[in-house]
This record gives C-alpha cells, sequence and structure tokens, in this order.
C-alpha cells in the first residue's frame, strides 16, 4: 500500500507495508511529510495570492495636499493591483516618521515612499530599510541620496523658489518688506527653497527685504496667528508668502480679518480648491502649486516598478499609466513645473 500526497507538483510517496515501514517509524515519517506539504502549499498559495505592499508616507496626514496625493496614489495602486498603506504622524513630526518606518520595516513591506520631513533624520530608518530589501522612494520632499533609489520630485528647487520670489517681487514692486510663513525651520525641501531665494534677493532684488521667516508647523490656524504677528511686529508689511499649503489660506484669513486686504498681499504655495474664496475676494493674489494628485499617481507607479526591477538606475524616463512618459534626470523623476493659479484660472481645477 502507498499513501500520495501531492500538492503545487510536489509529489510524497511513502510505503505503508508492514515490512517497508514499522509501524515505530511511521508516524514520526507522515508527521515530517505533512509539515513539508503544508509549508511548501502555504508558501505557493501565499506567493499566488499577496500583493505588492506600497507604503506611502506624508509629512502629516491631515494636511489636504497629501490626502490630494492619495487620490492619486490610490488610482494607481488599483491600476497596479498593488495593497497601498498610507501612514504618517498627524502633524509634522520628524520623530513619529522614523517611527513609522521602523514599524514597516517590522511588517516587511515590498516598497517604503517618504515625504521626508527631516532629511537627515530619516535617512538613518531609511538605509535600514534597504539593508533589510526593502525598497525606497521619497517624493515632494527628500532624503539624504544614499537613502533611497529615486526622488519624485514635484519640481526643481530652484524652480519654485525663482516662481514664488519673482512673484513676489512683481507685487511688491521690487523693494519693500516681505515675509515668509514655512512649514517648520527643519523641513528639508523648503530650506533648500530659501537658500535659492536669498541667493535671488541678493543677484536680482536688493531693494525687496526679507524681515522674518516664521514656522506654522503645516497647520492652517497657526499660520493665521503667525501671520497676524508678522503684521502686528511690521508695520510697513507689503506682502506674506506662504511656501507651505496650509500657511497660505492661514496667511488670507489672517489679513482678511485685520482689514488689510489690498494692502498686504498674500501669495504661495496652496490647492486651488482651499484659496479659491480668497483668490476672488483679492486677499490671495496667487497660488503656485503642481497637480498634487498626479504627484500620488507618479510615486505609486514608480514605486511598484522599483520592487519589480523595471526602474533601474541610468534610467532617463519612465511610462507612469495614463499620465504618460516622464523624465528622469539622475535619481530624479520629473513631474513638471508648476503651475501659477490666479483669478482668471482657478476655478477651472478642482483638486
Amino acid at each position: 500500500m502507498v499513501v500520495c500526497f501531492k500538492s503545487h507538483n510536489l509529489r510524497l510517496d511513502f510505503p505503508l507495508t508492514p515490512s517497508s515501514l514499522p509501524m515505530k517509524n511511521m508516524l514520526p515519517r507522515l508527521s515530517s511529510a505533512l509539515c513539508v506539504l503544508l509549508i511548501a502549499g502555504l508558501t505557493s498559495t501565499f506567493a499566488a495570492d499577496s500583493k505588492l505592499i506600497v507604503t506611502m508616507m506624508p509629512k502629516g496626514k491631515g494636511n489636504a495636499y497629501f490626502i490630494s496625493c492619495k487620490t492619486g496614489a490610490d488610482k494607481a495602486a488599483k491600476e497596479l493591483g498593488v495593497e497601498l498603506l498610507f501612514d504618517g504622524p498627524t502633524d509634522a513630526n520628524a520623530a513619529k516618521q522614523n517611527e513609522i518606518v521602523e514599524n514597516w520595516i517590522t511588517l516587511g513591506v515590498d516598497v517604503i515612499t517618504v515625504a521626508a520631513e527631516n532629511k537627515e533624520g530619516i535617512s538613518t530608518a531609511l538605509r535600514k530599510a534597504q539593508k533589510q530589501g526593502i525598497k525606497v522612494l521619497t517624493y515632494d520632499a527628500d532624503a539624504l541620496p544614499d537613502a533611497r533609489s529615486f526622488f519624485v520630485n514635484q519640481a526643481t528647487p530652484q524652480g519654485i523658489a525663482y516662481g514664488l520670489l519673482d512673484e513676489a517681487a512683481r507685487l511688491c514692486g521690487e523693494e519693500g518688506e516681505f515675509a515668509i510663513i514655512t512649514s517648520t525651520l527643519t523641513a528639508g525641501n523648503q530650506r533648500e527653497w530659501l537658500k535659492y531665494m536669498d541667493a535671488r534677493l541678493a543677484e536680482k532684488y536688493p531693494k525687496l527685504k526679507l524681515v522674518a521667516v516664521r514656522p506654522s508647523d503645516d497647520l492652517k490656524d497657526k499660520a493665521q496667528s503667525e501671520a497676524t504677528a508678522l503684521m502686528s511686529a511690521n508695520p510697513n508689511l507689503k506682502l506674506i508668502m506662504a511656501i507651505c499649503t496650509p500657511g497660505t489660506p492661514g496667511a488670507a484669513e489672517a489679513v482678511k480679518q485685520a482689514g488689510k486686504t489690498g494692502k498686504v498681499k498674500v501669495i504661495g504655495l496652496g490647492l486651488p480648491n482651499e484659496n479659491k474664496r480668497y483668490v476672488h475676494e483679492g486677499v490671495t493674489e496667487s497660488v503656485m502649486l503642481w497637480n498634487t494628485e498626479d504627484l500620488g499617481y507618479l510615486t505609486v507607479y514608480a514605486a511598484a516598478a522599483l520592487a519589480r526591477d523595471e526602474l533601474k538606475t541610468g534610467a532617463t524616463s519612465f511610462k507612469a499609466g495614463t499620465l504618460g512618459t516622464f523624465e528622469i534626470k539622475g535619481d530624479n523623476i520629473l513631474l513638471g513645473k508648476p503651475y501659477i493659479f490666479n483669478k482668471a484660472n482657478i476655478d477651472r481645477f478642482d483638486f
């Protein structure tokens, strides 16, 4: 008599005749065989049924900017058939980002994507993930280059800095005082924008004076409070520029409540839907941004391609689903140039 177990091309034959298999040896051998069968079957089933797990970490998961990114990311995940885990701090918190990365390493996810709050702080955890075989890329705000494979760059730092400063200079007649509201003073991407602005001020706009840079912790209410304080401390202030998306409507509300519409101009990065009211009321002159849904969509497509070895070092272009082909410069996947929204065009956009 022969008992045969067969699963996923695995065949185990055991003779059960008294002469060939003594009773005292039969049970241990059957137990071992069943363990082998169970492990092989589960491994094969898991491989067939499991999805690629892509994670996406925002700077703050309640920030409308990153919620919009998630909309695009969800669409890409559905098209690709991957599982998307979206998690992050409730506010700008570099330590919490590190903690979440450590959790993802323990879970053994396939790809980690991060908008870094502090590029130096997050990089140690990301290097650890890479050593565990997890693919890493950044989007929106970069980590250190050796801590990830690619950066999905919404626009070049120089392009963002020059675009905002040139608009501020135009509105101020290239002279006078202005102030900046940022998310945090440690935000790597915004620190880089400020360096470009400082250089351009010295080179092109010597009569335009930056009087203060104040953090808002990526919160609209705090941005409003900071803008109110800035106007009180600087009575000759001509313009407030917000370089984080919650800062722009926050500054606009402060100017409106202070009765300084038109006297203190507001510009900044921001989502069209959050700023339409202020633009139409004449409080905010213009808002600059990129398509945040496209940023999330492109990030997930790049993450999946990286995990599947379809995106490799040295590539010069990358195709992302319905968005088409994007240029790669070095290790930066470029979304495109920022766009200026104003009273003439802002109603055409819904995000």
